[in-house]
């Protein structure tokens, strides 16, 4: 076993992923075999949908070579390494939203990780896109976390609408991805805050999430020393100036005490795995009458990406570590003598951070300048018009790109004159792609074709909707990183363009006895639902996905039969 597991995670966690790594090393269990045994017959009983938080299909591509366990496993089935998160809005709650409901963010109405609703009674007139803001106790910041903002069902909610006997469950360190793959019909639904796994706002936790989370305490209290690394990760170690500080040589030594030090680290991943399987335990999932489905969101590759980019030794520990972690997963459902379907892909990409990638052949690369702030744009604008918003802002967002909102103080007029003034400003800037107003994009058709063809206008399309997207939306130039100023260990680079290296995850399918094959044309993640509805037997109305049914068989069969 690699001291990478044997030294640093908790002793069920490491017990775990021996076993894991033991069966994938041993005979017709092997990564590379297990796809050879002969197909069940029938759907299958449980629909495992793993999502791996800002996996990229470049991440994917780098690192493929190195993969022995449960990502390997998944090579065999149907890949797809050219997968789409089509839409501009290419953040979290959007591209998890699109996962497991089949329909793009205009649709489904989640059009960002954030958005303004100038109407709203309340003070604060930020929504986060999992809660329920009608709720006195709920703050963007501290949400009760709710799926009221998800207009439509998602694949769980669809299989208990059928049959109420299926259970849906969903676990995460983010709420938002719990909410977006989960739905609005969830039997069991468990995030990360502050040390432990939380569930929804009037329910009790359960068993495996209490024994999980003693688990948790006891590591967090203790703390653990630093990671070992893969000896394949040496040419990734290099110390990278940025903002006050570096990264690059970093390895996870989690400090006592400090949960935020077990969150930004591949042992939050093995934490969520663990958890899930507890939770196939406990509620002994795909054993019941109706096929049951669970959602596994893997979050650390986001937020080790976020806090130290995605080329340093810290990422390249952390795609060793996700590899077992998703073994352990399979491992686990193996033992119990399920036969299970899994799909993984990804909520969105990501692009490494400026001051490194300026190092690797692309010098363009910058950081976004702070006068696109909607501070400094709304002084710009009143110094242009003199229109201001008396004691409040001229101009709502959530950073310099995105939906813009104008103030509801100002008048229809003063309104027209500030998105006229707010467009001219940034289509001037060096940093912008484009900038289009909402009634630009109102009257634009949605897409369709290969996503990879889409205009910037299309992408923008796609994550439109009238009643929840800004009066202009601001699409950043390629290579622009919309974090004025970094901090390493927490935000130095991100996610949200318009461009590929956002929008392109990889899609992989894997059934035990399925015809594996791999299929590089363009695809979305709005395939993914329809095409696990056709392989379960479900029944949905026409017009249900915005995506189409991919045939998963590599073979003579086609899977999409029952859809016809």
């Amino acid at each position: 076993m690699h001291p990478f597991f044997k030294r640093h995670f908790a002793a069920p966690v490491v017990l775990a992923l021996m076993a894991a790594l033991a069966a994938c090393a041993s005979g017709s269990d092997s990564p590379r075999s297990v796809g050879m045994d002969p197909a069940p017959k029938g759907p299958p009983k449980l629909i495992v949908a793993i999502s791996v938080d800002q996996f990229s299909a470049d991440l994917f591509a780098q690192y493929r070579p190195r993969f022995t366990g449960g990502l390997a496993r998944l090579e065999q089935g149907a890949v797809f390494p050219s997968g789409f998160q089509s839409h501009a809005a290419t953040e979290t709650c959007p591209g998890h939203s699109t996962l497991l409901t089949g329909v793009h963010p205009a649709r489904s109405g989640i059009i960002a990780n954030n958005w303004f609703d100038l109407s709203t009674p309340r003070a604060e007139k930020k929504i986060y896109c999992a809660e329920d803001e009608s709720d006195p106790a709920s703050s963007s910041r501290e949400p009760v976390v709710s799926a009221v903002h998800l207009k439509v069902p998602t694949l769980g909610d669809l299989m208990k609408a059928a049959n109420p006997a299926s259970r849906n469950v969903a676990v995460s360190a983010k709420d938002r991805a719990v909410m977006m793959m989960g739905g609005h019909k969830i039997d069991a639904a468990y995030w990360y805050l502050k040390g432990q796994f939380v569930t929804l706002k009037g329910r009790d936790i359960s068993p495996a999430a209490v024994a999980q989370n003693a688990e948790l305490a006891a590591l967090i209290k203790k703390g653990a020393p630093a990671l070992a690394a893969p000896a394949w990760c040496a040419a990734a170690d290099r110390a990278v100036p940025v903002g006050k500080g570096q990264v690059g040589t970093g390895r996870f030594a989690l400090e006592a005490g400090k949960p935020d030090s077990l969150r930004i680290s591949p042992r939050m991943d093995a934490a969520t795995v663990a958890l899930a399987n507890r939770l196939v335990d406990e509620l002994d999932l795909g054993k019941g009458a109706a096929a049951d489905v669970l959602s596994v969101s893997l979050s650390a590759t986001d937020y080790v990406g976020h806090a130290t980019g995605t080329e340093g030794m810290e990422m390249c520990i952390q795609m060793a570590a996700l590899d077992q972690a998703i073994g352990q997963l399979l491992t686990h459902l193996d033992a119990r003598g399920i036969d299970y379907a899994v799909v993984l892909s990804a909520d969105h990409g990501g692009l490494d951070m400026p001051e490194r990638q300026r190092e690797q052949a692309l010098p363009r690369a910058v950081r976004a300048d702070v006068n696109l702030s909607p501070q400094a744009l709304g002084k710009a604008i009143s110094a242009r018009t003199g229109i201001t918003a008396g004691d409040g802002p001229l101009l709502y967002a959530d950073g310099p790109f995105g939906d813009f909102y104008v103030s509801r103080s100002v008048s229809p007029a003063q309104k027209g004159q500030v998105v006229q003034a707010l467009v001219s400003l940034a289509r001037s800037h060096p940093q912008v792609a484009a900038a289009f107003t909402a009634e630009e994009l109102a009257k634009t058709p949605p897409p369709s074709g290969n996503p990879q063809d889409w205009s910037l206008k299309d992408r923008a399309r796609a994550s439109f909707d009238p009643n929840r997207s800004g009066d202009v939306v601001i699409l950043l130039d390629r290579a622009v990183t919309p974090i004025p100023e970094a901090i390493p260990g927490m935000y130095v680079a991100t996610h949200g363009s318009a461009f590929d290296y956002d929008r392109r995850v990889p899609m992989l399918f894997w059934r035990r006895g399925l015809r594996g094959f791999e299929q590089p044309a363009p695809v979305e993640t709005v395939d993914i639902a329809p095409s696990l509805a056709a392989l379960i037997g479900l029944a949905v109305p026409e017009g249900t996905f915005d995506g189409r049914c991919l045939d998963l068989d590599g073979g003579s069969g086609n899977t999409c039969e029952a859809l016809k």
